[in-house]
């Protein structure tokens, strides 16, 4: 939601908060690895920790498959079954060895998808989603270019180097994830070890177990994520980490060394980097003007990932509305009536609506290193008595 003003005399009141004039550190883990194009997110924030060519584009295999997922979660049909066609059945590459003319839950095709990697899955989900295999890509694309892969375009569903026209970044598969990792269903696929399915053509079931070394094996704090591997993109991998809160999303093209890489990451940054909370949610204490005081909160608080040497290098100004005699009616008061905006040594990394009314949300006072109370310094043009 914009802020609603239109220039200086407009505002009654700037709020400057621990300004520091020291320099900032770049936002790199201290970690070397082995893919050509690697990239570490804070799944929260989207801040990028740590990068390397991760704006170029490159093929990425069978984690174009997480954008299939996603699709097919969306589409409101994964309790509906789907019927194997013949150019399913024919999908060259990894497969679940699905059965022309089987019929089998979109569900269990997406678990199938994510953890095997079947290609005959990934056919399969965009006949039935997409009405067409070309359908589906259209809606891939769409998709994309709806949450901001600026750098990405998609050709099939699988990530088979049967077209040259399908490629993305490293950066744009981490904004994939992130988007796909608000979804408790992706999120819980992704993360699922082993998935047992009923299979209508024999009498055993389908039993698929996760390729995701890290998740099966390597790592214990990894959530999730989808392996790749084709012989022109080589090994692709993304995965998601969880450590005491804390959020991540590594992607590696091109890494011969990948386990290996993500856990470098990882680590470094769950030593240097901490879940900060910058503004709570809840009351803005301690504003002295009637129209304000006690009146107005923020409903969303602020963390973002900050080094122990960033935490002291952050300002925070807030912005409220000039009152007007129309408001003795507070009805007439507009609900957003400021923002509050974040940065990290002069660049902005955040903004929150400030609104008027009573919070029903409690929070902690004692957030970022001291209270509302100490961290108000200046308001400026009401006049000393608001």
């Amino acid at each position: 939601m914009r802020f609603p003003y239109t220039g200086l005399s407009s505002l009654c009141i700037v709020i400057l908060l621990l300004s520091f004039m020291a320099p900032i550190p770049s936002a790199k883990a201290n970690v070397a690895v082995s893919a050509h194009s690697a990239i570490l997110m804070d799944e929260e924030s989207g801040r990028v920790i740590y990068e390397v060519n991760a704006h170029e584009k490159n093929r990425i295999a069978s984690i174009t498959k997480i954008m299939t997922a996603i699709l097919a979660i969306e589409s409101g049909e994964m309790d509906e079954k789907v019927k194997v066609s013949s150019n399913a059945f024919g999908t060259e590459g990894s497969s679940l060895y699905l059965k022309e003319g089987e019929k089998i839950k979109l569900e269990d095709l997406v678990y199938g998808l994510m953890l095997r990697s079947g290609n005959d899955a990934a056919v399969a989900i965009s006949e039935k989603v997409g009405g067409s295999l070309d359908g589906f890509v259209w809606m891939m694309n769409q998709k994309a270019e709806e949450i901001g892969m600026k750098n990405t375009h998609f050709s099939n569903p699988h990530g088979l180097d049967n077209t040259k026209n399908h490629y993305s970044t490293a950066y744009d598969m981490a904004i994939l994830t992130r988007y796909a990792m608000q979804n408790e269903t992706y999120a819980k696929i992704a993360g699922t070890k082993v998935h047992r399915a009923p299979n209508s053509t024999e009498r055993w079931d389908y039993v698929w177990k996760n390729k995701n070394r890290l998740l099966t094996q390597l790592y214990e704090y990894c959530t999730g994520g989808k392996t790749g591997y084709t012989k022109l993109a080589k090994r692709t991998l993304v995965t998601t980490a969880t450590k005491n809160g804390h959020n991540l999303i590594a992607v590696t093209l091109n890494g011969p060394d990948d386990w290996n890489d993500h856990i470098k990451m990882y680590e470094s940054a769950f030593k240097e980097y901490k879940r900060t909370e910058i503004l709570p949610q809840g009351p803005v204490k301690d504003l002295k003007n009637k129209t304000y005081k006690g009146k107005v909160y923020i409903k969303n608080d602020f963390t973002y990932p900050l080094t122990k040497e960033e935490s002291e290098l952050v300002k925070v100004k807030m912005k409220l509305l000039k009152p007007k005699k129309a408001w003795e009616d507070q009805r007439k008061i507009p609900e957003v009536v400021g923002k509050a905006s974040i940065y990290l040594d002069g660049k902005k990394i955040g903004t929150r609506s400030i609104f008027y009314g009573e919070s029903k949300e409690s929070f902690n006072q004692h957030s970022f290193q001291t209270t509302w109370a100490e961290m108000f310094e200046a308001v400026l043009g009401i006049g000393r008595n608001g």
